[in-house]
Protein backbone atom coordinates (compact mmCIF):
# COMPACT_ATOMS: atom_id res chain seq x y z
CA UNK A 1 0.00 0.00 0.00
CA UNK A 2 1.45 3.05 -1.15
CA UNK A 3 0.89 7.08 -0.08
CA UNK A 4 -0.09 10.06 -2.14
CA UNK A 5 0.67 13.45 -0.68
CA UNK A 6 -0.59 17.29 -1.82
CA UNK A 7 2.04 19.25 -2.66
CA UNK A 8 1.65 22.83 -3.40
CA UNK A 9 3.87 25.31 -5.84
CA UNK A 10 2.70 28.68 -5.43
CA UNK A 11 0.35 30.32 -2.37
CA UNK A 12 -3.12 29.29 -3.13
CA UNK A 13 -2.34 27.28 -6.29
CA UNK A 14 -3.76 24.51 -7.12
CA UNK A 15 -2.97 21.23 -4.65
CA UNK A 16 -1.30 18.35 -6.74
CA UNK A 17 -1.25 14.71 -5.72
CA UNK A 18 2.39 12.69 -5.79
CA UNK A 19 3.41 9.52 -4.38
CA UNK A 20 4.96 10.41 -1.30
CA UNK A 21 7.14 6.90 -1.25
CA UNK A 22 9.49 5.86 1.75
CA UNK A 23 9.60 10.11 2.40
CA UNK A 24 8.14 10.65 5.85
CA UNK A 25 7.25 14.38 5.66
CA UNK A 26 4.74 16.84 7.67
CA UNK A 27 2.30 20.01 6.90
CA UNK A 28 4.38 22.79 5.09
CA UNK A 29 7.60 20.42 4.44
CA UNK A 30 9.59 21.87 1.39
CA UNK A 31 10.23 19.36 -0.89
CA UNK A 32 11.60 18.44 -4.36
CA UNK A 33 9.44 16.54 -6.89
CA UNK A 34 9.30 15.28 -10.17
CA UNK A 35 7.38 17.00 -12.39
CA UNK A 36 6.44 17.21 -16.12
CA UNK A 37 8.80 19.57 -16.48
CA UNK A 38 11.62 18.44 -14.59
CA UNK A 39 12.19 18.80 -10.59
CA UNK A 40 10.10 21.41 -8.81
CA UNK A 41 10.03 23.27 -5.44
CA UNK A 42 7.08 22.38 -3.47
CA UNK A 43 5.72 22.33 0.02
CA UNK A 44 3.17 19.95 1.66
CA UNK A 45 -0.19 21.11 1.61
CA UNK A 46 -2.03 17.40 2.31
CA UNK A 47 -0.70 14.99 4.76
CA UNK A 48 0.20 11.72 3.63
CA UNK A 49 -2.85 9.35 2.72
CA UNK A 50 -2.49 5.45 2.27
CA UNK A 51 -3.59 4.46 -0.97
CA UNK A 52 -4.72 1.25 -1.84
CA UNK A 53 -2.60 -1.02 -5.05
CA UNK A 54 -5.20 -2.42 -6.17
CA UNK A 55 -6.03 -0.88 -10.29
CA UNK A 56 -9.56 1.04 -10.43
CA UNK A 57 -12.54 -0.38 -12.00
CA UNK A 58 -11.19 0.44 -15.36
CA UNK A 59 -8.38 -0.85 -15.44
CA UNK A 60 -6.38 2.38 -16.03
CA UNK A 61 -4.04 2.89 -13.24
CA UNK A 62 -3.07 6.52 -12.58
CA UNK A 63 0.78 6.96 -12.34
CA UNK A 64 1.62 9.61 -9.48
CA UNK A 65 4.99 12.10 -9.79
CA UNK A 66 7.28 11.23 -7.02
CA UNK A 67 9.20 12.92 -4.27
CA UNK A 68 12.84 13.31 -5.14
CA UNK A 69 13.44 14.34 -1.68
CA UNK A 70 13.29 16.90 0.93
CA UNK A 71 15.01 20.68 0.29
CA UNK A 72 18.11 21.24 1.31
CA UNK A 73 20.22 24.11 1.69
CA UNK A 74 21.52 24.25 -1.57
CA UNK A 75 17.70 24.22 -3.07
CA UNK A 76 17.00 27.06 -1.56
CA UNK A 77 20.04 29.05 -2.65
CA UNK A 78 18.64 27.70 -6.36
CA UNK A 79 15.28 29.26 -5.78
CA UNK A 80 17.14 32.51 -4.75
CA UNK A 81 18.82 32.28 -7.94
CA UNK A 82 15.67 32.05 -10.08
CA UNK A 83 14.11 34.40 -8.30
CA UNK A 84 17.20 36.88 -9.21
CA UNK A 85 16.71 35.60 -12.97
CA UNK A 86 13.33 36.24 -12.54
CA UNK A 87 13.75 40.10 -12.20
CA UNK A 88 16.66 40.36 -14.51
CA UNK A 89 14.09 38.29 -17.32
CA UNK A 90 11.35 40.66 -16.20
CA UNK A 91 13.29 44.05 -16.78
CA UNK A 92 14.72 43.18 -20.28
CA UNK A 93 11.54 41.96 -21.33
CA UNK A 94 9.26 45.13 -20.42
CA UNK A 95 12.54 46.76 -22.28
CA UNK A 96 12.25 44.34 -25.20
CA UNK A 97 8.02 45.00 -25.24
CA UNK A 98 8.57 48.81 -25.51
CA UNK A 99 11.51 48.69 -27.96
CA UNK A 100 9.21 46.60 -30.43
CA UNK A 101 5.88 48.29 -29.77
CA UNK A 102 4.12 45.52 -28.40
CA UNK A 103 0.47 46.32 -26.85
CA UNK A 104 0.97 43.43 -23.96
CA UNK A 105 1.12 43.93 -20.74
CA UNK A 106 3.79 41.94 -18.57
CA UNK A 107 3.24 41.05 -15.16
CA UNK A 108 5.37 38.39 -14.41
CA UNK A 109 7.75 35.63 -15.17
CA UNK A 110 8.64 32.23 -13.76
CA UNK A 111 11.69 30.08 -14.03
CA UNK A 112 11.46 26.30 -13.88
CA UNK A 113 13.53 25.14 -10.97
CA UNK A 114 16.64 23.81 -12.79
CA UNK A 115 16.46 27.26 -14.94
CA UNK A 116 16.23 25.67 -18.32
CA UNK A 117 12.67 27.23 -19.08
CA UNK A 118 11.25 30.99 -18.37
CA UNK A 119 7.85 31.49 -18.50
CA UNK A 120 6.84 34.95 -19.59
CA UNK A 121 2.82 35.48 -18.43
CA UNK A 122 0.87 38.87 -20.16
CA UNK A 123 -3.00 40.11 -21.04
CA UNK A 124 -3.14 41.81 -23.98
CA UNK A 125 -6.88 42.50 -25.53
CA UNK A 126 -6.06 40.28 -28.81
CA UNK A 127 -3.32 38.20 -29.80
CA UNK A 128 -0.11 39.55 -30.08
CA UNK A 129 2.77 38.55 -32.03
CA UNK A 130 5.48 38.08 -30.04
CA UNK A 131 8.19 36.00 -32.36
CA UNK A 132 10.72 38.80 -32.57
CA UNK A 133 10.28 38.89 -28.42
CA UNK A 134 11.04 35.90 -28.29
CA UNK A 135 14.05 35.76 -30.31
CA UNK A 136 15.52 38.61 -28.17
CA UNK A 137 14.94 36.88 -25.16
CA UNK A 138 16.59 33.37 -26.27
CA UNK A 139 19.58 35.54 -27.03
CA UNK A 140 19.89 37.07 -23.91
CA UNK A 141 18.88 34.01 -21.77
CA UNK A 142 19.91 31.14 -23.32
CA UNK A 143 16.76 29.18 -22.30
CA UNK A 144 13.43 27.98 -23.49
CA UNK A 145 11.00 30.49 -23.68
CA UNK A 146 7.45 30.38 -23.20
CA UNK A 147 5.00 33.24 -23.81
CA UNK A 148 1.35 32.95 -21.92
CA UNK A 149 -1.20 35.06 -22.54
CA UNK A 150 -3.87 34.81 -19.41
CA UNK A 151 -6.92 37.03 -18.13
CA UNK A 152 -7.42 39.45 -15.54
CA UNK A 153 -8.74 37.40 -13.03
CA UNK A 154 -5.47 35.37 -13.68
CA UNK A 155 -3.11 37.78 -13.10
CA UNK A 156 -4.96 39.23 -9.76
CA UNK A 157 -4.38 35.67 -8.72
CA UNK A 158 -0.76 35.58 -9.56
CA UNK A 159 -0.34 39.29 -8.34
CA UNK A 160 -2.04 39.42 -5.07
CA UNK A 161 -2.99 41.99 -3.23
CA UNK A 162 -5.65 43.63 -0.79
CA UNK A 163 -9.46 43.16 -1.70
CA UNK A 164 -11.96 45.97 -0.46
CA UNK A 165 -12.34 43.86 2.37
CA UNK A 166 -9.38 44.88 3.82
CA UNK A 167 -7.82 41.25 3.28
CA UNK A 168 -5.67 39.77 1.07
CA UNK A 169 -7.55 38.58 -2.54
CA UNK A 170 -9.28 35.29 -2.14
CA UNK A 171 -8.11 34.07 -5.41
CA UNK A 172 -4.70 34.41 -3.94
CA UNK A 173 -4.97 33.51 -0.49
CA UNK A 174 -6.86 29.80 -1.12
CA UNK A 175 -9.51 29.87 -4.25
CA UNK A 176 -7.73 26.82 -6.58
CA UNK A 177 -10.11 27.41 -9.90
CA UNK A 178 -12.49 30.18 -10.51
CA UNK A 179 -16.55 29.69 -10.49
CA UNK A 180 -18.68 31.39 -12.57
CA UNK A 181 -20.15 34.82 -11.02
CA UNK A 182 -22.95 36.02 -12.49
CA UNK A 183 -24.89 39.47 -11.84
CA UNK A 184 -27.63 37.52 -11.07
CA UNK A 185 -25.78 36.34 -7.15
CA UNK A 186 -25.39 40.10 -6.94
CA UNK A 187 -29.56 40.30 -7.02
CA UNK A 188 -30.24 37.60 -5.19
CA UNK A 189 -28.34 38.86 -2.08
CA UNK A 190 -30.04 42.59 -2.98
CA UNK A 191 -26.71 44.00 -3.29
CA UNK A 192 -26.12 47.13 -5.06
CA UNK A 193 -25.92 46.60 -8.76
CA UNK A 194 -22.93 49.78 -9.05
CA UNK A 195 -19.97 47.89 -11.22
CA UNK A 196 -17.70 49.53 -8.57
CA UNK A 197 -19.68 48.09 -5.39
CA UNK A 198 -19.70 45.01 -6.63
CA UNK A 199 -16.28 44.43 -8.92
CA UNK A 200 -12.93 43.19 -7.53
CA UNK A 201 -9.34 45.06 -7.98
CA UNK A 202 -9.08 42.60 -11.13
CA UNK A 203 -12.46 44.75 -12.50
CA UNK A 204 -14.67 41.67 -12.93
CA UNK A 205 -17.28 40.48 -10.64
CA UNK A 206 -16.36 39.99 -7.01
CA UNK A 207 -16.29 36.21 -6.24
CA UNK A 208 -17.19 36.02 -3.10
CA UNK A 209 -20.79 36.45 -4.28
CA UNK A 210 -20.42 32.59 -5.38
CA UNK A 211 -19.44 32.05 -1.65
CA UNK A 212 -23.16 32.74 0.13
CA UNK A 213 -24.88 32.57 -3.15
CA UNK A 214 -26.86 28.88 -2.25
CA UNK A 215 -27.45 30.13 1.21
CA UNK A 216 -29.54 33.23 -0.14
CA UNK A 217 -31.41 31.51 -1.99
CA UNK A 218 -32.43 29.03 0.05
CA UNK A 219 -33.49 31.63 2.69
CA UNK A 220 -35.63 33.37 -0.19
CA UNK A 221 -37.20 30.68 -0.75
CA UNK A 222 -39.08 31.02 2.57
CA UNK A 223 -40.03 34.13 1.96
CA UNK A 224 -42.88 36.41 -0.29
CA UNK A 225 -41.58 38.00 -3.14
CA UNK A 226 -40.87 41.56 -3.36
CA UNK A 227 -44.17 43.97 -4.31
CA UNK A 228 -46.24 41.00 -3.27
CA UNK A 229 -49.78 41.00 -1.00
CA UNK A 230 -49.58 39.02 2.28
CA UNK A 231 -51.72 39.53 5.23
CA UNK A 232 -50.87 38.99 8.87
CA UNK A 233 -53.72 38.68 11.89
CA UNK A 234 -53.37 42.92 12.55
CA UNK A 235 -52.29 43.89 8.80
CA UNK A 236 -52.56 43.01 5.09
CA UNK A 237 -49.89 45.32 2.72
CA UNK A 238 -47.16 44.82 0.05
CA UNK A 239 -44.00 43.68 0.96
CA UNK A 240 -41.02 46.55 0.55
CA UNK A 241 -38.08 44.95 2.02
CA UNK A 242 -36.79 41.73 3.46
CA UNK A 243 -34.07 41.01 5.63
CA UNK A 244 -32.98 37.45 5.55
CA UNK A 245 -31.25 36.79 8.83
CA UNK A 246 -33.31 38.33 11.21
CA UNK A 247 -36.49 36.86 9.41
CA UNK A 248 -38.45 40.49 9.52
CA UNK A 249 -40.54 41.51 6.59
CA UNK A 250 -41.20 45.00 5.94
CA UNK A 251 -45.05 45.96 4.40
CA UNK A 252 -46.32 48.95 2.97
CA UNK A 253 -49.59 49.73 4.60
CA UNK A 254 -52.37 52.34 4.45
CA UNK A 255 -50.66 53.77 7.92
CA UNK A 256 -47.14 53.72 6.21
CA UNK A 257 -44.59 50.67 7.02
CA UNK A 258 -44.42 48.14 9.33
CA UNK A 259 -41.88 45.32 10.31
CA UNK A 260 -43.54 41.75 10.80
CA UNK A 261 -41.64 38.45 11.49
CA UNK A 262 -42.22 36.16 8.97
CA UNK A 263 -43.86 33.76 11.44
CA UNK A 264 -46.54 36.00 11.37
CA UNK A 265 -47.71 35.70 7.53
CA UNK A 266 -51.12 34.14 7.36
CA UNK A 267 -50.43 31.40 4.26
Amino acid sequence: MGKTIGIRFKSGGKIYDFDAGAFVLQMGDPVIVETEKGLGFGTVAKIPVPVDDEKPADGQEKQLKKIHRKATEADFEQREKNAELEKQAHTFCIKSIKELGLKMSLFAVEATFDASRLTFFFTADGRVDFRQLVKLLVKEFHVRIEMRQVGIRNQAKMCGGLGRCGREFCCSLFMEKFDPVSIRMAKEQGLSLNPTKISGQCGRLMCCLTFENEVYKELKSKFPGLGKTVKTKDYTGKVVRLNYFKERIALRVDDGEVEIGLDEIIK
